[in-house]
């Protein structure tokens, strides 16, 4: 049997938490496997703390070289050299900074010198960040492969925090805020117990669809390139089936691409909800095609928008025989539309009957 990791590991919503409440006097350097949303943690920044009284400032740190950052330029008056901060930085404007140190670990080693200091003392070279200012980096696991390593003075200025994959229940209430596919958001509810597995789980050997840093094939589902597949899925009817299925099989894998490609053939041949909330009672139920129900499910989701259409279409939920498509229906309306879920009487009545499904 593979081990199973015991390190403690956290959501990606309580990573932002972390950095927000002691980022300004520690800093996390997260870490994870590939594509899992590190790089969004920024911008989730930026909508929970606002742009008042801070600045957002990205660093891609492999990309980056010395003078990017800052300098030290002679000043020919005074014959002595005076050190320039990079614009990036806007130190000159007193806001407070929120910088985020994207794949540290892979920074030219010149680079990582310097941004130690930053860790450490909260200064760029020779000036100071403003007080209150959040610094944050984030990296891949060693066990990744990909290249991430840390020196142990560096990893001691740190808080290191480990990131763990989202629940497919976690990513479809992010995809569905999103504007993802929603062929791609019915697929991931079905496959995403082994899809949102990790290859730090242990025994996952045998499961086709993740990154595993042993395989030679390099295209695996992660919530990163499911969000990429969504612009496939968008326009699978233009590029046709077999370009399709080769532009799925090159950004999710072949295996996903493959069980994606069934979902896709299903879309045009379920129920249309506009002809479900009509006439709930008599329009045919696939109670024997769990990947037709998760398709109406979602179709559902995104498309009503008023307490006649939920409670009509709840009635259709109720001749469905799987209560789990049934709480998945249920889970995605209270976190997508909140505020119409929870005023619904029929949304109401359901989770008084099913309670246990919630637990």
């Amino acid at each position: 049997m593979a081990k199973v990791s015991t390190i403690p590991m956290v959501s990606i919503k309580e990573c932002i938490n972390i950095i927000k409440l002691v980022g300004a006097n520690l800093t996390p350097m997260i870490m994870s496997e590939p594509g899992v949303g590190k790089s969004s943690i920024l911008e989730a920044l930026r909508v929970e703390l606002g742009e008042d009284e801070y600045d957002f400032i990205y660093l891609d740190c492999p990309n980056k070289e010395i003078m990017d950052i800052a300098a030290s330029i002679p000043n020919h008056a005074t014959k002595a050299l005076e050190y320039y901060v990079s614009s990036l930085f806007k130190l000159g404007n007193g806001k407070k900074k929120v910088i985020m140190l994207d794949e540290m670990l892979k920074a030219p080693k010149m680079l990582q010198v310097l941004f130690t200091r930053m860790i450490l003392e909260h200064m760029i070279g020779d000036e100071k960040l403003p007080d209150g200012s959040i610094l944050f980096a984030t990296s891949n696991n060693a066990t990744d492969g990909v290249g991430d390593t840390m020196a142990g003075h560096v990893a001691n200025r740190l808080m290191v925090v480990r990131m763990r994959k989202p629940s497919a229940s976690e990513w479809n209430t992010w995809a569905s805020a999103n504007g993802i596919n929603r062929v791609v958001r019915a697929w991931v509810a079905m496959y995403g117990a082994k899809v949102m597995a990790s290859y730090v789980d242990g025994d996952q050997e045998d499961n086709p669809y993740i990154f595993k840093p042993s395989s030679m094939v390099k295209q695996f589902a992660s919530p990163r390139s499911l969000a990429k597949a969504s612009h496939i899925v968008d326009q699978a009817d233009a590029l046709g089936e077999n370009a399709t299925m080769c532009a799925l099989a090159g950004t999710i894998g072949e295996a996903a691409a493959r069980d994606m490609a069934a979902f896709l053939s299903l879309q045009h041949k379920v129920s249309d909800v506009a002809d479900i909330i009509k006439h709930p009672l008599t329009t045919p139920c696939p109670n024997d095609d769990v990947a037709a129900l998760l398709l109406i499910m979602f179709q559902a989701i995104d498309k009503i928008n008023e307490h006649d259409e939920l409670s009509k279409f709840m009635e259709y939920v109720e001749r469905i025989n799987s209560s789990e498509v049934q709480s998945i229906f249920f889970t995605m309306m209270m976190r997508a539309k909140t505020k119409l879920a929870r005023h619904n009487d029929k949304i109401k009545s359901w989770a008084k009957d099913n309670y246990e499904l919630m637990a």
